[in-house]
């Protein structure tokens, strides 16, 4: 049996460490611990990789520290347009839903489209139906509206007028959660959620549900979850590039994750971050902004960090 391991990461939009008062530290860090415990309880209990990070996301998506579910960001008319993707290192099955508006848990439908089969994508009103018409729980936009997130829509919408916008920190722009997960029998997963980006326009689709881009797990090399300026993920195939540099040019997994990171997605000025783990249990969390809500599980050993702690 394979020593199983889990990685989550809550966003490389971490609020500066000059704003992180103790109790929002506290409360990410409280939030981070939850979801790695769960997840790791069903690891250690013989359940897949993929039940793990859908399970350690969904935590992730129920707290409004996180910008998914209950939390997320809103677009620039007010609403809230969700994307998730979860894809299992097995088999190679993915599923995923984007621009959804009413899915209490959108990690769980992607998980039940991953198991479906076909079709492996579906959008807007579409993935609403196709999860109430599977008993998944619906409800209504506002449930996943926070003071928090409404404030900082008005906040963006300013600096856009003033023309500020550039200047915006990455909590205020952008955030997502994921989880990858090495399993006792040796399998891979990757899940991914986020609301996208504060403000972004009605029908924006970022690289959490797009895989090969923000999720990507194959039981050759790594499972991959990203964070950051999705339309750069999207261009570059991050999740699938990782893997490629690893099955394809011998690289570790640090070196393939940190080289696009710090090298292409840097240049690009894209903040980035994402969390992986290969087939043999390593674990890799890089990013290049002020922070990345992040944190590991292997045995009795629990990791969770927010800064360059």
């Amino acid at each position: 049996m394979t020593r199983p391991v889990l990685a989550i990461h809550g966003g490389c939009g971490a609020i500066p460490r000059a704003d992180l008062t103790p109790e929002v530290n506290h409360a990410a860090r409280s939030a981070l611990r939850r979801a790695l415990q769960a997840g790791y309880a069903l690891l250690i209990s013989g359940a897949s990789a993929a039940d793990a990070v859908a399970e350690a996301v969904q935590i992730m998506e129920d707290d409004p520290v996180f910008n998914a579910g209950h939390g997320a960001a809103l677009n620039r008319d007010g609403v809230h347009e969700l994307d998730a993707s979860l894809m299992d290192g097995e088999s190679g099955r993915a599923g995923a839903v984007a621009g959804a508006r009413r899915i209490r848990n959108p990690v769980r439908v992607a998980r039940a489209l991953a198991e479906a089969g076909d079709p492996l994508l579906l959008i807007g009103s579409a993935a609403d139906a196709w999860a109430a018409s599977h008993g998944f729980d619906t409800v209504d936009n506002a449930h996943f509206t926070t003071p928090a997130r409404v404030a900082a829509l008005h906040t963006m919408l300013e600096r856009e007028r003033l023309g500020t916008a550039q200047g915006a920190t990455e909590q205020e722009k952008h955030g997502t959660v994921g989880a990858v997960a090495l399993d006792g029998h040796g399998h891979l997963a990757a899940a991914t959620s986020t609301g996208g980006y504060t403000a972004k326009p009605a029908g924006r689709v970022g690289d959490s549900p797009i895989i090969g881009a923000g999720t990507w797990a194959d039981d050759r090399t790594c499972a991959v979850s990203g964070t950051g300026k999705g339309e750069l993920f999207i261009r570059l195939a991050v999740g699938h590039d990782i893997h490629a540099r690893m099955l394809y040019a011998g690289q570790s997994l640090e070196d393939a994750a940190g080289g696009l990171i710090h090298g292409e997605l840097a240049a690009l000025g894209g903040g980035a971050g994402l969390c992986a783990v290969d087939r043999s249990g390593n674990v890799t969390l890089p990013y290049n902004t002020g922070g990345m809500y992040r944190g590991w599980i292997r045995g009795d050993e629990v990791y969770v960090a927010i800064h360059e702690d």
